[in-house]
């Protein structure tokens, strides 16, 4: 492997010799490798094959799950499919629960599934690992569970809370203004001195 000054070199040696800097990588020229890496994934991609590392399945997600965490998986989607009408859908590595937006999601993890609940509050209990703001309206508070037993109240609690604020809390608040505004003030300023 190539590394610092020598890197400079032979880009350099490279460039004298006709080659397309922008298609330099540290191994050497790129037009001479037959595929390339993926940016996300970081597995090799043979030129011409179809290479989608962002489109996933639940199915595919949940494939290496041992026996506890399937129970645990399958109750905690059951329970939130029963709050209504929702998006339930695979992404990377995360599968969605989604109204408007997201409301939370779970990572299956092989020793637990972390489950990411945003509310409009950060939770203050010992089954919360991390709380911190999202956005100016949410905090994300970040759950491991390791069995089916764990999805039961409060976590289930929460996660309906979080479905039933999901819209009020992806709209924008109203900008607030500040009193009046200057070209206001000027017209008062004008009728008062026409009075006096």
């Amino acid at each position: 492997m190539t590394t610092g000054r020598s890197v400079v070199a032979a880009a350099e040696s490279w460039s004298e010799a006709g080659c397309d800097l922008y298609s330099f990588s540290l191994y050497g020229p790129l037009d001479d490798m037959p595929g390339r890496e993926c940016y996300h994934c970081k597995q090799w991609v043979e030129d011409g094959e179809a290479h989608n590392c962002w489109t996933t399945t639940e199915a595919a997600l949940t494939a290496d799950l041992s026996e506890d965490l399937r129970d645990a998986w399958e109750r905690l989607r059951e329970t939130a499919a029963e709050f209504g009408d929702q998006r339930i859908y695979a992404s990377h590595n995360s599968i969605m629960f989604s109204r408007k937006s997201c409301y939370f999601f779970v990572r299956p993890k092989k020793s637990f599934l972390e489950v990411c609940v945003f509310l409009g509050r950060p939770l203050k209990a010992p089954q919360v690992r991390r709380s911190a703001p999202s956005s100016k309206s949410k905090f994300f508070n970040i759950i491991q569970l390791r069995h089916r037993d764990e999805v039961e109240a409060p976590i289930t609690e929460w996660i309906r809370e979080a479905y039933d604020q999901s819209g009020s809390l992806a709209t924008r608040p109203p900008k607030k203004t500040k009193g009046a505004t200057a070209r206001t003030r000027k017209t008062k300023r004008t009728k008062r001195a026409k009075r006096n």
